[in-house]
């Protein structure tokens, strides 16, 4: 797939994947529609990337109006995209029962909805220009996690999530193999990155943590901990992204070593086992959580 003189529309590219994705592809000469829901961040990427043709807006993308707002303008502004990187999201763990129906309106609004709209307002665009022009091709990468394929404890709102947007994913590869042979998907299934996203509550209302239960504020402390120790980076990851992107890769996993547990997980359900202990290979941190939550 020739990038230059293409199109990326790349969401949640103040930081993390999209930021690094964002820099890739202006390497690369394509032009750029940056969303991110921050704006101050937004601003700072756009006038990092200012030499390249972009289009920069601020957008909640779980909002279905300014999502149809941005694709008219990108429509407008370079015709249909050649590359859609559904990437913005948000984190968000705890004891499942303990997530308030506000809670799971944020996570599922960002990580599920966002993507929801980015494949149903910008897979047309592309369909339509694949029928217009032999030579167009295009690409949608969904950013997933691998707790879209794993269920580790308290992280329940987020597992939901990115679960669905896996099986968005997977399903939306079948459909465009039914209907074109020049658009395709891939999902991204990052583990543990250093990207912002752990503290993706600074887009909330500044009460939030501060009403957090001890089984949330033991999920940010996790998360927090496992996210900054990542030795790969996001700019490592965003490489793997272009790559799946030239070889039409659907599956994109950042550390095929975690894929292990996937496996084990696959022969339980075809086994009827019950799920084994997440915390085998780290007793000492299983007994620490069930310590801390049984005398909450």
């Amino acid at each position: 797939m020739e990038l230059k003189g293409k199109t990326a529309v790349i969401t949640g590219a103040g930081s993390g994947f999209g930021l690094e994705l964002a820099r890739l592809c202006a390497a690369e000469g394509m032009n750029l529609v940056l969303v991110d829901v921050q704006a101050d961040a937004l601003a700072r990427v756009a006038d990092e990337l200012k030499s390249s043709p972009l289009l920069a807006q601020r957008v909640d993308v779980s909002s279905a109006a300014e999502m149809a707002t941005l694709a008219a303008a990108v429509q407008a502004r370079f015709g249909a995209p050649h590359l859609v990187f559904n990437n913005a999201g948000v984190a968000f763990g705890g004891l499942v029962w303990e997530a308030s129906p506000t809670d799971w309106d944020w996570v599922l609004g960002v990580n599920l909805m966002g993507v929801v709209h980015g494949v149903r307002l910008f897979t047309p665009m592309m369909l339509a220009a694949a029928k217009a022009d032999p030579s167009y091709r295009g690409h949608v990468v969904n950013t997933a996690s691998m707790a879209g394929v794993l269920n580790p404890p308290i992280s329940g709102p987020y597992n939901v999530s990115k679960h669905a947007v896996v099986s968005l994913s997977e399903t939306l590869h079948h459909d465009l193999a039914l209907v074109t042979d020049q658009v395709h998907a891939s999902v991204l299934c990052p583990y543990y990155v250093p990207t912002g996203i752990a503290d993706s509550h600074r887009n909330r209302d500044p009460a939030t943590m501060a009403r957090a239960t001890p089984s949330q504020k033991a999920s940010y402390l996790m998360s927090s901990k496992a996210v900054a120790s990542g030795k790969l980076s996001a700019a490592d990851v965003a490489a793997m992204v272009l790559d799946a992107v030239r070889t039409q890769r659907f599956w994109i996993f950042s550390h095929p070593k975690a894929l292990g547990a996937v496996a084990l997980r696959a022969e339980e359900m075809v086994g009827a086992r019950n799920p084994s202990d997440p915390f085998a290979e780290r007793p000492e941190l299983g007994e620490q959580l069930r310590a801390l939550l049984r005398s909450a």
